[in-house]
């Protein structure tokens, strides 16, 4: 039995199933109808996914029969054991079949259920219906259909029509098994594989592939949500800013390939599903599982079809064969179905608008805004006793397969012209979702489409379509790394080795590499030449973080002083010394293990060789032993040859109307006062000795004087912006201790002295300038703190005017929306760096400010970005403080540069990140703290040997915050292969993911987001594909396999794609858009993780007495119970979801108050109760806080609240309004991709 390195899934077209409820309503797509039917839908795109049919119309209004706090979003499981190796892949049967009859399926033998193995576990809430049982292991277990691999056709198939009769419709309902599992212990999201599972069918032996019956049947069809056609105002469709939107996915945890949901993987090598409808099954079983494991039975829910159709291309390639792709009109909706109002939302990245501003939803009664083009979804029902919203999804009853829900609502709808997934009715592509078995149907009253039904005729089931349990699982694939890396130190020393997950908490030993909290490689394992790395398209890179903080139990880099002769290094490659250099001669030379030169040692660094040729005084040297260390510099290293200057800080605020009126001005005055306490020092004993200085301005500039011997500050006025100077050196920048009475009554002064102003114009340019002319004129580097709220339109160089155009989002001329306006900015950055002048700057805008131009110097600079759009000292002051206090207090490096060196036969050709670039080798960074990472690509220059492996130095000349010059030295050696199997066994895909959205935020620069979001999924395709071709063991084309360490990529990559800066939605404003570009150029692969896969932790699981936090669970809304609360964050926001139906002794400790109605939405911190739970959860928020590199601000979103939308928007496995395809429906489509490469 060979190692488990992939996944296999058998989703395969079964034949035609019945609606349970009746005749299908008229002028559905999926049955030949004038108009629909088989062919076009009018808008003028197939449906290209199985629709996915929305969310049901209505949700009962209490809970459901049989209610448990989970039940209400039961999911159904597949038993996806994932067995998976290179030799034997699991398969994930995603082949499409032809057109299905209508008749029943194939029979194949009653087949009874028995309980489940013990080891089974099932990932999601456990399901409300009879437990299925496996078939005895006696009955043969026969595939009812083979696995279509023949060209697909391009568009609707058509389907025979639906049968009639009620035994009709129940025997096919019946006819689907799905193998089921119980509940994990472990609560839903997360089981254990159990191995404890018999092989289900004696027709195999144990060696023989686990198989499933991942049945998935043509689209019977779907039925019209009436729900969905008709919407009162007050549904709001604009997709909220995401705070964070998935980007293709934050690349999450590598490692797995595994269903979802960790199934018993059977003592297999490879898992099939293959189809075997049992004609025996009943239909839907009511009665409760016995005991706490429940088991699926029942058909599966009425949830979109998985792929009777074959999905859109996303790519032009010509080598994707598939018709163009569709082009979506909004006038074009089928059957009459309404546009939805468009609404605003604030962006979660910020905080809420004030009350009256335009960020909200118009409330019921307002007149409905006409929809952006190309967006269909129904609206979010809120009449009558229905509680369907546009994206929230009933939960699926026993034995369905959730439906995703609002798998994006990041990115814009398709427009016009522009190709991707057509927008679907709320959901997936296709049609809409019917109702839930067991939820209230749609109601009368509501118009459907085609002529109205007279009465409410019962919607017909949709087809089912393929399990979310039974395709990889991010939540499954972080817990087991948890399970099998979490334990141990992670020790560095050997060669190639992958490092834990970064969602692991783990320690890290030194032992010659360094520390996967400085540098983690998307593959450890190199291929030894351009070809396999160019037939492979794995991209190898390096996500490197110089100064990153490490955790307590580890110990920071050794600082080495080798006293003025200075550090050791390699005569021609300039490589300093490391542990691959090899010392020859008795130690009198050594060969540098980079270029192969030999140099010689001198005396005072000479040491006698042991019988194995190290230096006895290799563990004495870190050197010589550990893979991180640093170096003095000497003055040979600094600029001019001249030992530099303290830095210094000048904080410039800007006092124009706006900045006075929202209480930024004085916020930043009172923090001011007592931050300077705790300005950076390399010694906590002792003072900083980093200088000040303090600027304020709006269309004019304000120098002080805060000389210590002066009794009071003097004010300088600048009012020639034009030519910029500094109009005093003595007194500008000054030490905190000595001239601390001065500084606060400035800083009690400065409010005062502008509360009345009426200045509303701003400078902006000339503000970094007068900085920068400080710093000059003071001979050192340093940092401007700007605190800046409106477009700078005054009068000066670097003005800028408003060229906000929604119209050129989806065309050819996006990409000038984030690219600089003016060439002022690219300029002065240049000058910044070359002074060692880094930029923070923090903006409180209310409109439009610019940020793809503001945001230039700052990013150029190494510096960062905050944004607080609609500030309100009320609601935002917290998280402005946390921010100002991290970012001055953080540890960093000036006037730092960077440069990596590689041994023969690869080199460092691309780099990404916050920085400058004035050649193709040096970094520059004026300001390099411990947040910022650089990833760096590297590309084959020659052939690598297995026997040597690749060796990368990465080496930062840096200053350090009392004036010292530091080399900071990582080394990272990782092995070769010439085999692809290798390769795809060694790989990490949360980093591929963080490589793949920094090329992919670069390229918007220059191409039109449709194209990169093209380029992404070709890629991603061809990798896949390369691994099927080269390293699976053959199997049928209908199977989706995919490699065990990168078995997540599609799950992450579709979070990137629906990312709100290549997919945005259409209140997705242009500078949230540019700032989340520059703010992920800079993100480390945690970060990226998090950003674009949220963790969610279901808090009534939390065990107040444990320190370990609950499992999470997935992103999907289907995972969420009505009777739970959970805790949303990624990185940015925190968000705490209460379910409607929440306990009352739940919403006790937590709010202080047993009644949802008297939750109030707009706290954004939790009360302080005198009760465990409080207490914890306090500590898990402040935790969690403390993890993440900004502050994230607390939102209460109330189940049905109209801050559900943003909430939803996270919730990245469903399907997006702006036109993302949810998880299920992304993986058929990169299936249907891969498919066509491969023929």
């Amino acid at each position: 039995m060979r190692v488990r390195d992939e996944l296999r899934m058998n989703v395969n077209q079964q034949p035609h199933m019945a609606s349970p409820y009746g005749q299908p309503q008229p002028g559905y797509q999926g049955y030949p109808q004038p108009g629909y039917g088989g062919g076009h839908v009018p808008s003028g795109y197939p449906a290209q996914y199985a629709p996915y049919n929305g969310p049901g119309s209505a949700y009962q209004q209490g809970p459901p029969q049989g209610y448990s706090p989970y039940a209400s979003f039961p999911t159904k499981t597949l038993a996806t054991n994932l067995v998976s190796d290179l030799s034997s892949s699991s398969p994930l049967d995603l082949g499409m079949r032809g057109p299905p009859t209508s008749g029943a399926p194939p029979v194949s033998g009653a087949q009874n259920y028995s309980q489940f193995g013990q080891g089974e576990t099932q990932n999601g809430p456990p399901p409300m219906g009879a437990p299925p049982q496996r078939p005895p292991v006696s009955q043969p277990y026969t595939p009812a259909v083979v696995n279509l691999s023949g060209p697909q056709p391009p568009y609707d198939q058509q389907f025979g029509a639906p049968p009639v009769s009620m035994q009709q419709m129940t025997n096919q309902m019946a006819s689907m098994q799905v193998g089921s599992t119980a509940p994990s212990p472990a609560g839903p999201g997360y089981a254990p594989p159990s191995v404890s599972q018999a092989p289900i069918s004696s027709a195999y032996s144990p060696a023989a592939p686990h198989t499933f019956s991942l049945t998935s049947t043509a689209p019977t069809q779907p039925p019209p949500t009436e729900a969905m056609a008709q919407v009162p105002p007050r549904s709001y469709y604009g997709a909220p800013p995401p705070a964070q939107q998935p980007f293709p996915n934050a690349a999450p945890p590598f490692s797995s390939t595994g269903p979802t949901q960790p199934q018993a993987p059977p003592p297999v090598s490879q898992q099939s599903f293959s189809q075997v409808p049992p004609v025996s099954q009943p239909p839907f079983s009511t009665a409760m599982p016995p005991g706490p494991t429940q088991s699926y039975g029942g058909p599966l829910p009425p949830t979109q079809p998985s792929f009777p159709r074959p999905p859109p291309p996303t790519s032009q390639l010509s080598n994707f064969p598939g018709g163009p792709p569709p082009t979506s009109t909004p006038s074009q909706l089928p059957g009459g179905m309404l546009p939805q109002p468009p609404v605003s939302q604030p962006s979660p990245y910020h905080s809420v608008p004030p009350p009256n501003t335009t960020g909200f939803p118009p409330q019921v009664g307002a007149p409905p805004r006409p929809p952006p083009a190309g967006m269909q979804g129904p609206p979010m029902a809120s009449q009558g006793p229905l509680m369907a919203q546009a994206n929230h999804v009933p939960p699926s009853q026993p034995g369905m397969p959730p439906s995703p829900i609002n798998a994006g609502l990041s990115g814009p709808p398709p427009q016009p012209g522009m190709q991707g997934y057509p927008p679907q009715q709320n959901g997936a592509f296709g049609q809409v979702r019917g109702p839930q078995p067991g939820y209230a149907g749609p109601y009368s009253g509501q118009p459907n489409y085609g002529p109205p039904p007279a009465a409410p005729a019962p919607a017909p089931a949709a087809p089912k379509r393929l399990d979310p349990d039974s395709i990889p699982s991010p939540i499954q694939v972080i817990e087991d790394d948890k399970a099998n890396k979490g334990s141990e130190p992670f020790t560095t020393g050997v060669r190639g080795q992958a490092p834990p997950l970064v969602t692991t908490k783990f320690q890290a030993r030194d032992q010659g590499n360094a520390s996967p909290r400085y540098i983690r490689c998307t593959a450890y394992n190199v291929p030894c030449n351009a070809d396999m790395a160019k037939q492979s398209q794995v991209p190898l890179a390096a996500v490197i973080k110089p100064l990153a903080t490490l955790p307590p139990d580890e110990s920071p880099p050794y600082l080495v002083d080798h006293g003025e002769s200075g550090p050791i290094r390699c005569n021609r490659c300039k490589a300093y010394m490391c542990p691959y250099m090899q010392f020859i001669e008795g130690g009198r030379r050594f060969q540098c293990g980079f270029c192969s030169c030999v140099t010689e040692v001198p005396p005072h660094y000479f040491q006698h060789l042991d019988h194995t040729g190290k230096r006895v005084d290799c563990y004495d040297r870190p050197e010589l032993s550990m893979g991180s260390y640093e170096f003095m510099a000497t003055v040979d290293y600094c600029k001019n040859n001249k030992i530099p200057q303290p830095p210094a800080f000048i904080f410039l605020i800007d006092v124009s109307y706006n900045a006075v009126k929202n209480g930024m001005v004085g916020i930043v005055c009172q923090e001011l006062k007592t931050l300077l306490d705790y300005l950076p020092r390399q010694n906590p004993d002792v003072d900083s000795n980093i200088r000040v200085g303090f600027v304020t301005y709006n269309k004019v500039l304000h120098f002080y004087n805060v000389k210590a011997s002066l009794a009071q500050p003097q004010m300088m006025v600048v009012s020639d912006v034009a030519d910029m100077f500094v109009p005093l050196l003595d007194g500008f920048l000054v030490n905190v201790s000595e001239s601390r009475m001065v500084i606060e009554s400035l800083l009690d002064q400065i409010p005062e002295m502008f509360a009345d102003t009426r200045e509303t114009e701003t400078v902006f340019g000339p503000v970094i300038q007068a900085g920068l002319e400080a710093l000059k004129a003071a001979d050192c580097a340093g940092k401007l703190f700007v605190f800046h709220s409106s477009l700078p339109i005054a009068e000066a160089p670097g003005k800028l005017k408003n060229r906000e155009d929604k119209k050129l989002v989806g065309t050819d001329k996006e990409k000038s929306l984030f690219q600089p306006q003016v060439s002022f900015y690219n300029t002065l950055a240049k000058e910044c760096v070359a002074q060692g002048c880094c930029v923070d700057l923090f903006i409180f805008p209310n409109q439009y400010v610019d940020v793809a131009t503001l945001g230039v110097v700052p990013t150029s600079t190494g510096g960062s970005i905050y944004k607080y759009t609609y500030f309100q000292s009320s609601t935002d002051q917290e998280r402005f403080l946390n921010d100002l206090r991290r970012d001055v207090q953080k540890p960093m490096g000036f006037d730092a540069v960077m440069r990596v060196r590689t041994s023969t036969g690869i080199r460092a050709t691309d780099f990404f990140g916050s920085f400058y670039m004035s050649n193709t080798t040096d970094v520059e960074l004026a300001g390099l703290d411990c947040d910022k990472t650089v990833t760096v690509e590297f590309r084959h220059d020659d052939k690598l040997s297995e026997e040597t492996g690749a060796l990368m130095q990465c080496a930062v000349l840096y200053t350090s915050c009392n004036g010292q010059r530091r080399l900071r030295i990582h080394n990272m050696a990782v092995n070769c292969c010439s085999q692809l199997a290798d390769l795809y066994r060694n790989c990490e895909t949360d980093t591929i993911i963080n490589f793949f959205v920094k090329y992919a935020y670069r390229s918007v620069l220059s191409s039109p987001t449709k194209n990169v979001r093209d380029s992404l999924v070709n890629q991603c395709a061809q990798i896949l594909a390369c691994y099927r071709k080269n390293c699976a063991s053959p199997s049928s084309a209908g199977q989706l396999i995919l490699p065990e360490c990168m078995k997540l990529l599609p799950v992450y990559l579709n979070c990137v794609l629906k990312s709100d800066v290549l997919q945005p939605g259409a209140d997705v404003s242009l500078d949230d858009r540019a700032y989340l570009r520059q703010l992920v150029s800079a993100m480390d692969v945690a970060e990226s993780h998090v950003f674009f896969y949220p963790r969610l932790l279901p808090l009534q699981q939390l065990d107040v007495e444990s320190m370990s936090l609950p499992v999470a669970v997935r992103d999907s809304e289907e995972r969420l119970s009505r009777g739970g609360v959970y805790l949303l964050e990624n990185g940015l926001n925190i968000f705490l979801w209460v379910g409607a139906n929440a306990q009352q002794e739940l919403l006790q400790n937590i709010f202080g108050t047993t009644a949802f109605s008297q939750i109030d939405p707009g706290m954004t911190s939790l009360p302080a109760l005198d009760n465990p739970f409080s207490k914890r959860l306090k500590e898990i928020i402040e935790s969690v806080r403390a993890q993440r590199s900004r502050y994230m601000k607390l939102m209460v979103v109330k189940q049905e609240d109209k801050l559900e939308l943003i909430f939803k928007h996270f919730l990245v496995e469903d399907k997006s309004n702006n036109g993302g395809a949810s998880y299920v429906d992304f993986l058929c489509h990169m299936h249907k991709e891969i498919r066509q490469l491969l023929s």
